[in-house]
Formats: C-alpha cells, structure tokens, sequence
C-alpha cells in the first residue's frame, strides 16, 4: 500500500531523515520503531503530507502520494490535537466533516463508534473534562470515522489503563481483520510483538532494521535454553552445551544452557535424560524489546 524511498528530510542543521526507505503492505500491520528522536515523527509528517522531504519519494497504492490521498489516511498523532472548550460531539462531529463527511453521515458513524467504546453519554462533555485516557479515545474515534484505507498510530496507548488498551487493542485488530492497513508507532515492544507483522528500525535519522517480526527474532536465537529438572547432574566435561546461569528451585533446579555449534535440544536431552527428571525445556527466544536495545546500542 505505501512505499517510502530514499527519504531525506532536514531542519536547519539537524537530518531528521537519513536515505530511509521501508514498504507496508495491504492489510498488515506494520510497526514503526525507534528511540526518541530517532527519526520516527518526522517520516510520518512527511507520509501524512504535514511536511515535503528534501528529497525521495513516496507512493500510495503504486501512485505518487498527493494531497487527494490523505483522506484515505487516519492519523492519532502523539501529541494531543484536541479543543478543550469544545464539546465532544462537536468536535468528533466537526473533524469528520474535514474528511469529507456529511453531518448525517458523521453523526451515525460517531454515535456508532461512542456506543462500541463506552463513551455513549459523552456527546455533551467538555475536552477539559476528560482524563487523558479518556482525550485519547475521542481522538480514536476522530482518526478511525471515516474508514481510512490506512490508519497511522503514534503511542495509541499512551494514558490508557490496561482494560482501556485492551478495549481499543481489540479494535485495531478488527479493523485489521476487514482489510485496514496500520502503521503503529510505539515504545511498548510487547504491543509490537502481539500486533505487528513487519516491522522497520529507525536510530540516529537511518533504518537500522527491518523486516518480518518472527523472521528477525528467528536471526536472533542464540541456542539458549532453560531446562528445570529434579535430581543431580553434574555439568563438568560437558561436549554439548556451556551452563550459563543455575538457580536453586523449591523443587528442583533450573540452569540456563548454551548449546555448542551444531547442537540440538535433542542432543541436549540425549545428555540429562536418562540421569534426571526434565520438568521443563524452553527456548529462549530474544524479544523485540532485547533486539531494540542491542541494535540501538550497537
């Protein structure tokens, strides 16, 4: 749906965008992740039109992107965009028309949308009213109203508290689910690995990574494993694996192993199991949040 290339953006001295070019496909959900300051907000402005690259360009459904798309795109930026004064109705009702809306067929979607979040007796409050949770759920609404083919969260979590993320979490995945393609922007690495399909990493104005979620972490194992058992093994003099870590358990014993170069958790067993009692064999797996953390290091 949207291909992004070789994007350079500047301000003044600083290179906000560095070369960065990524694709998302229809119908995924595709995270968009990178330390503050990364470059992450200013390649969003430049997909939402708010602000032109210096140079690279960007397509939308294999066209050129123009203003005449935007309406195809929903967009809940981080920082909050919302009228205080105003009523929630009015301004729900009010930003739907700037997406080509009519009043009727505003009015039916809102309503339909504050029924689906709990927020049906809202219509009257005020912006100023609201706790921040409750601010981003009428900017959900304001971003989702007029079925955007693709729809760009930046922190959609941000003051939620766990019933409510759980309540839009649910939403996207829908939405998703009809066909709606997403990029999400967030900090919270376990969001990414329950939502996201693809990913991209962006460090220092540059792409660091991307690529397929499960693939990446698949490029991380390390041949690491926990095994808890019950009896006594003695580790020494061992071909097949290096212990890194042991922990007595209440019942048991838990070790963290490395298997050595061509290695299996067969091989691993084929050792222990006929000296102890397995109660328990994992693979660890490095997480989103590990591999953020060494590739930003690194």
């Amino acid at each position: 749906m949207l291909e992004v290339n070789n994007i350079v953006k500047k301000y003044a001295n600083h290179t906000a965008l560095d070369d960065v070019s990524l694709k998302v496909e229809t119908g995924k959900i595709f995270g968009l992740l990178g330390p503050n300051g990364a470059g992450k907000t200013s390649l969003i402005r430049v997909i939402t039109q708010i602000t032109a690259p210096d140079s690279g360009t960007v397509f939308f459904n294999g066209d050129p992107l123009t203003s005449a798309h935007i309406n195809k795109i929903g967009y809940l930026p981080e920082e909050r965009g919302l009228y205080k004064k105003m009523e929630i109705g009015e301004q729900a009702l009010y930003l739907a028309k700037l997406k080509g809306l009519s009043s009727a067929e505003a009015t039916k979607r809102i309503k339909y949308w504050f029924g689906k979040l709990d927020m049906g007796n809202w219509w009257h409050k005020k912006v100023e009213d609201l706790s921040k949770g409750m601010q981003q759920k009428v900017q959900f609404v304001a971003t989702v109203v007029h079925n955007p083919e693709l729809i760009i969260l930046d922190e959609p979590f941000s003051g939620f508290d766990p019933v409510n993320a759980e309540l839009i979490k649910n939403e996207i995945l829908e939405l998703n689910k009809q066909g709606t393609t997403f990029i999400f922007s967030t900090h919270r690495m376990e969001s990414v690995e329950e939502l996201c399909d693809n990913i991209a990493l962006i460090h220092n104005a540059k792409k660091i990574l991307d690529g397929n979620v499960d693939e990446i972490k698949a490029t991380y194992r390390n041949n690491t494993y926990f095994v808890e058992y019950s009896g006594s093994f003695h580790f020494e003099n061992n071909a097949v694996f290096d212990v890194l870590e042991e922990l007595p358990l209440p019942v048991g014993t838990r070790v963290k192993l490395q298997l050595h170069e061509n290695y299996t958790a067969n091989n691993l067993l084929e050792v222990m199991i006929d000296k102890v009692s397995i109660n328990r064999l994992q693979e660890i797996v490095p997480s989103m949040n590990d591999i953020f953390i060494e590739r930003v290091k690194n």
